[in-house]
């Protein structure tokens, strides 16, 4: 009796949920001019196309950066994961004195990540990390350089800062790097990213204010270039404040009329999981494409609500591509022969994520509809972010666009609105120079098998599947 009554209910739950199905299906075509005209009300900044320019290479980044630093005047705000104890660390932090000894007026500003400056490197020995290289400077070279350390969550793994931008007088110096030695190519290995330099007073007052407001003035953020730097322990009621403070942030942007040749830029800051508008623009551009998008992320963990669009995209019709180190490239990947360490399973979990991504689209991926290119260049990593959609669109941000990104760390990127496509041939020309070094994946089948990974490796994995902890790792990372 009790079977006769669930074999009754089964067609009337289906009737019950036809709704709901059809909805899901037409709710992407039906949104999207929607979402278009949500992009396109944004309050910006309109910039001239003329003062915005790609810069090619981390070699290129370096010497802009120096030089800006150098012609400095007013201020300098600089806002990185880290600023690292190296050559180009070092580089950066002699340019950041030399040009306040230039002008005594002059502002200097870093902000970097609490845990990160206080720690050594992953897998190294036990050390007090970057600031102790800030202190030894401010102790040798006098006050004017202020380095502040940026507790955005109370322990590392559950979160950093990692917004990013440095403004200097009124340029706006963007990327997803860092500051030490293969972010800045000093000694030829390099870590790819990408570089753009924005020239507009109001863009760079926004972004210099927003940290102003919500870094400076707040007990959680504390300087690290002096002796006495209170312990995190002695910060938790502070620091619980402060992240109560950036769940309500934002930058305050007008909306300027854009004129035929400018460009709207909108300044947006993502934290948490709740009204991240970061998060929320970046899914809406997405649902905003016409024809094409192209993603770029250094780690392959999408986000569950990114592969949902994706996946609404391809039954579209869209054309998607996307951009990720192969796992050689990956800044956490160790040489078969080194001593393996735990962190180096990272690759090979990245390497899975997108062997199940490739396996479940390989009719698109067969068809050409859906592109996934692989980049390597030696020994060289890859650390690119990002979107392009159709021609008119793009997102720059420091955001991986992954779990943890998407709702731990602190994030932030430029939304550029180009409908009169004046950036087309300069985006067009960054793409095709990523693409020198990419290789299309035919299909899942031509990533390397587990099999073959290296015996500790394989060990390790069949661990965490076992126990369901990758699906852990992957939300953390």
């Amino acid at each position: 009796m009790m079977r006769g009554a669930l074999d009754a209910m089964l067609p009337m739950n289906k009737l019950m949920t036809t709704p709901r199905r059809l909805a899901r299906r037409m709710l992407s075509p039906l949104r999207r001019p929607a979402t278009q005209a949500l992009l396109e009300t944004l309050p910006a900044y309109a910039v001239p196309a003329m003062a915005i320019d790609v810069l090619p290479d981390p070699a290129a980044f370096r010497q802009a950066l120096l030089r800006h630093i150098a012609q400095a005047t007013r201020r300098i705000v600089i806002v990185a994961l880290y600023l690292q104890d190296d050559e180009g660390g070092r580089e950066v932090l002699d340019a950041l004195y030399a040009a306040k000894a230039r002008h005594p007026a002059l502002q200097v500003s870093v902000f970097v990540d609490w845990h990160r400056a206080q720690r050594g490197l992953i897998g190294k020995q036990k050390s007090e990390g970057n600031a102790s290289m800030y202190r030894d400077y401010a102790a040798r070279l006098g006050p004017g350089v202020d380095i502040y350390g940026v507790p955005v969550q109370n322990r590392e793994l559950l979160g950093v800062l990692h917004l990013k931008g440095f403004v200097i007088d009124d340029a706006v110096l963007y990327s997803g790097a860092s500051l030490n030695d293969v972010y800045l190519q000093r000694h030829g290995r390099y870590r790819l990213d990408r570089y753009h330099l924005l020239r507009h007073q109001g863009l760079a007052d926004a972004m210099a204010d927003f940290v102003q407001r919500c870094f400076a003035k707040s007990d959680a953020v504390r300087r690290l270039n002096v002796p006495d730097v209170p312990a995190t322990r002695a910060l938790q009621t502070a620091i619980r404040e402060f992240r109560q403070l950036l769940q309500q942030a934002h930058y305050d942007v007008p909306h300027a009329a854009r004129g035929a040749d400018d460009v709207a830029v909108t300044p947006l800051l993502g934290f948490g999981r709740g009204a991240n508008a970061l998060n929320d623009t970046m899914l809406a551009l997405l649902r905003s494409t016409r024809e094409r998008a192209i993603l770029l992320t250094p780690y392959f963990n999408l986000p569950r609500p990114v592969r949902v669009v994706l996946g609404q995209l391809l039954r579209r019709g869209c054309t998607i591509d996307i951009m990720v180190g192969d796992k050689t490239a990956n800044d956490f990947y160790i040489p078969p022969g080194q001593p393996f360490k735990t962190i180096g399973l990272l690759p090979y979990l990245y390497e899975n994520n997108l062997r199940r991504f490739a396996r479940a689209h390989r009719r698109q991926i067969a068809s050409g509809q859906l592109n996934l290119h692989l980049w390597r260049d030696g020994d060289n990593s890859y650390h690119l972010k990002g979107l392009f959609v159709d021609d008119d669109m793009a997102m720059l941000t420091g955001n991986n666009l992954n779990p943890r990104a998407w709702a731990l760390d602190l994030e932030n990127g430029l939304l550029l609105h180009d409908p009169a496509r004046l950036l087309h041939a300069r985006h067009q020309a960054e793409w095709v120079a990523l693409r020198r070094h990419a290789t299309r994946l035919s299909d899942h089948l031509a990533l390397e098998s587990p099999r073959h990974y290296p015996a500790e490796v394989r060990k390790q994995l069949k661990r965490l599947n076992r126990t369901s902890l990758d699906r852990l790792v992957n939300r953390l990372l």
